[in-house]
């Protein structure tokens, strides 16, 4: 894989897009940064991390996604080839929650965002974003956070841990057209608080009990709700509490 490796930046998603909207970047082109000045989260969010200690990498993905209802696949295959990277490293008790973060003990270890570019000839290039704490320690100012590190008392190489991922997920999206059906059921199978009652808040700070039944196609959440409907919920219409 090619390998851009960059001291410090504002945003490897920003740097990524830009590069590829001004040359032809290599299919699965990595930036990373040891520190990253406006990282970006879900829903205008911030990702936060300590110089030098975490993974903070964007990955060129093109030739995957065709048309808009298709892009949680990506989302899909990038938070399931994370967990299983995490899970082959022995961190225990990894979850997904929904639609991309990675858990452990419910501690978030790592945040995932995709951004789609359509390009003038109709193509949908993507760039995703991958931040994963690995050897910070100190997480007295995130108190839903924690690393691998701390989970499980080690200390990991950056780099190793990034060419993992990407490997991972490229072997994931050359089988996705005949392991779609398996890579779904993989990933219900990390999915976080399914099947349990569970405490969400909606768009309009309205606090509601409901349990996860899965999440459809093109990545709503699907929630059975005390009056046994089942209600689809999109990333900006609900937040879970735990």
């Amino acid at each position: 894989m090619k390998l851009i490796k960059l001291d410090a930046i504002d945003s490897t998603n920003d740097f990524l897009k830009s590069l590829s909207s001004q040359e032809d970047v290599e299919n699965f082109t990595v930036v990373t940064a040891e520190n990253q000045t406006k990282g970006k989260g879900q829903v205008g969010g911030v990702w936060k991390s300590e110089v030098g200690k975490n993974l903070i990498m964007s990955i060129l993905v093109k030739d995957f996604i065709f048309k808009n209802e298709d892009v949680f696949n990506l989302s899909l295959l990038t938070s399931l080839s994370v967990a299983e990277v995490l899970k082959s490293l022995n961190i225990p008790d990894i979850g997904i929650k929904w639609p991309n973060d990675i858990l452990s003990y419910n501690k978030k270890l790592v945040g995932i965002l995709i951004e789609n570019t359509i390009k003038s000839d109709g193509r949908i290039v993507s760039v995703v974003g991958i931040g994963v704490n690995v050897n910070q320690t100190d997480f007295s100012e995130l108190p839903t956070a924690s690393s691998i590190s701390v989970i499980s008392g080690k200390t990991f190489d950056k780099e190793k841990l990034a060419v993992l991922i990407v490997e991972k997920l490229k072997e994931k999206i050359q089988l996705w057209k005949t392991s779609s059906e398996s890579f779904w059921t993989d990933y219900f199978n990390f999915l976080f608080k399914k099947g349990v009652p569970t405490a969400f808040r909606d768009k309009n700070n309205q606090d509601f009990m409901g349990i996860i039944q899965g999440v459809s196609p093109i990545g709503k959440l699907q929630v059975l709700l005390e009056d046994d409907s089942v209600a689809e919920f999109e990333i900006k219409e609900v937040k879970m509490l735990y």
